[in-house]
């Protein structure tokens, strides 16, 4: 594909991503945005994002900036995750796809708010956190076995990163 066809069919899925009538011709351009892998796209799915209401969108575009693994996009994930930790019951795929969108993307600013899900009683999202705390931080269990006499998991990465 040249050049210009590309820029076509990119700018034609930012269209759609933003103005799509359907939830699917939205959901869609997010996920055919992540298959590109043009980081041109970030701060447009980060914009998306927040105005975004349907939930399978918002899952699309998560998985999309997972998928690009550009830190720009780790606030904004990150955003989304507490906006699951407050709720009473939490969205299972939602918390899941976030999960492993932020161990795509390997940021360590993540993990004070994934440590809330390391002891989790759901098996999938337990082992979610954990394949995503050894993707960002391999040593961290060390760092949690050293420290955890003096500190929870979530008060020893959160004084490591500043944010």
């Amino acid at each position: 594909m040249d050049w210009k066809t590309y820029n076509d069919n990119f700018n034609q899925l930012i269209r759609d991503l933003f103005h799509g009538k359907e939830w699917n011709t939205r959901a869609k351009a997010a996920k055919q945005l992540g298959f590109l892998k043009d980081n041109r796209s970030i701060n447009l799915m980060c914009r998306a994002i927040k105005s975004e209401k349907n939930e399978i969108v918002i899952l699309n575009i998560i998985e999309a900036m997972g998928r690009m693994r550009d830190g720009r996009a780790t606030l904004n994930i990150l955003n989304k995750l507490k906006n699951e930790i407050e709720k009473e019951k939490i969205n299972k795929k939602m918390v899941l796809t976030i999960i492993e969108a932020l161990a795509r993307i390997k940021d360590k600013r993540a993990l004070p708010y994934l440590s809330h899900f390391l002891d989790n009683e759901d098996y999938l999202v337990k082992k979610a956190t954990e394949m995503a705390f050894d993707s960002i931080e391999p040593r961290w269990r060390e760092i949690i076995e050293k420290e955890q006499k003096k500190k929870t998991p979530e008060e020893i990465f959160k004084s490591r990163i500043s944010i």
